[in-house]
């Protein structure tokens, strides 16, 4: 395992401030920023997993809230894609003024909600964007930025998960990038039976080890 400075940060975006957890292994070539789905959080145990995993292949990650406490106590607030995408670019330019993240290529995990802002992120950034992997994404929500998206990107979906997984397969087929498609049989919506969060993350380290850096 990589060495790797752990830091609690604060995150300015317009008028809020978002707590995070940055992890930069030494040698890093690449950073992952993750972008939790509705009534989640930083701290989502399914995501910081993940990272782990990804730290594991030498990459940072950035796990933050995308909203604030008051904001997650309004059903429609998590819903309010727009607002989640602006958090997100606003993480990611805030990286780009730190001396251990400014270098780095950058690529975005989004579950559910999150994916949605993850892919108008990558739509707004272009090629600054290197790579995008959405886990049991509603990326349906960003239906109208799809043929933007320049990143090379990776739909993960449970096989299950019958509505989501209908509703990727038509994203997918909209995207004009470099881009692939994987069905983990049987997974649900969250991937709780055994080793289906492993192949997730395996699928996900792969997707940005080949792509940042």
């Amino acid at each position: 395992m990589n060495d790797t400075t752990a830091n609690l940060v604060s995150i300015p975006v317009g008028d809020a401030v978002l707590e995070g957890d940055l992890r930069v292994p030494s040698g890093a070539s690449g950073l992952v920023v993750f972008a939790h789905g509705s009534g989640s959080s930083r701290k989502s145990p399914r995501n910081t997993f993940v990272a782990e995993v990804i730290r594991d292949r030498g990459l940072g990650t950035l796990l933050f809230d995308l909203l604030t406490e008051s904001e997650d106590e309004t059903y429609e607030t998590r819903f309010d894609i727009p607002l989640l995408t602006e958090r997100l670019l606003g993480a990611t330019e805030w990286l780009r003024g730190r001396d251990d993240a400014a270098t780095l290529d950058y690529g975005y995990f989004g579950s559910s909600t999150g994916a949605a802002a993850a892919v108008l992120a990558a739509a707004d950034l272009g090629d600054d964007a290197r790579a995008v992997v959405s886990r049991g994404g509603r990326v349906d929500l960003a239906e109208s930025r799809l043929g933007d998206v320049t990143a090379p990107t990776l739909f993960v979906v449970g096989g299950a998960d019958e509505p989501v997984l209908s509703l990727n397969r038509d994203a997918f087929d909209r995207l004009d990038c470099e881009k692939s498609l994987a069905v983990i049989d049987g997974a649900g919506h969250l991937f709780e039976g055994p080793g289906e969060l492993d192949e997730v993350a395996d699928l996900a380290a792969d997707w940005f080890e080949s792509h940042l850096g």
